[in-house]
């Protein structure tokens, strides 16, 4: 029988609020950010094949800005990321992440089955802070960000100031236990001062429906 597998291009995209630390080394002059005004989803982005997408993963998902948005617009939801990574699951272009189990964003993702996973450079980092300094499910943090909410052709929640978006369909969210990992760190980080283990952080897998990079 032909094996499933998954080839994890990247580790490092999303956790609950470690988004915003970059390893000292990446720190670099903020990229000019871009007037999109009065302007399209389609006059600011192009759509790549994700086996033609040339850039570094590594550098995405480690040292830019990730933003994980769920839901609809308006009724959308946005949180900072930091863990994870891109490969191939059941023979079609996929995404995972790590998630805590009580993110209101993994509530939202489950809800609609789909979710973007936005890149900003350097200059966006004020804008994207309020995603990352309380929970959506009883704040309006969505109001406290200047970023520029837009769908997509597909009707998915993103933004306009984004270098790169990956659009998503929720393919599995996987119950773990902190004993399937064989390290300390893997442990500790999994359970994360929890009690109860439906708390613990989840993996998420979602297929890859578009890609889309700016102009």
């Amino acid at each position: 029988m032909k094996k499933l597998f998954i080839i994890c291009a990247a580790v490092a995209m999303c956790s609950c609020g470690g988004g915003a630390q970059k390893p000292a080394e990446a720190e670099a002059e903020p990229t000019a950010k871009v007037d999109v005004s009065g302007k399209s989803f389609d006059e600011l982005f192009t759509e790549v094949a994700p086996a033609e997408f040339d850039q570094n993963i590594f550098k995405l998902v480690n040292q830019d800005y990730t933003v994980i948005t769920a839901g609809t617009i308006p009724a959308h939801n946005s949180m900072i990321a930091s863990w994870g990574g891109y490969g191939i699951l059941f023979n079609k272009p996929a995404s995972w992440c790590f998630l805590r189990a009580n993110r209101y964003t993994l509530t939202k993702m489950r809800e609609t089955q789909t979710y973007t996973l936005c890149y900003f450079p350097e200059a966006y980092k004020p804008e994207i802070m309020p995603f990352g300094t309380s929970s959506g499910r009883d704040s309006n943090k969505m109001e406290q960000t200047t970023l520029t909410p837009v769908a997509t052709p597909d009707g998915l929640p993103a933004w306009k100031e984004a270098a790169v978006i990956f659009e998503c369909t929720l393919s599995a969210v996987t119950t773990i236990d902190k004993n399937d990992f064989y390290t300390e760190e893997g442990q500790t980080f999994v359970q994360e001062g929890f009690d109860d283990a439906k708390d613990w952080h989840k993996f998420v897998f979602g297929e890859i429906t578009h890609l889309w990079v700016a102009k």
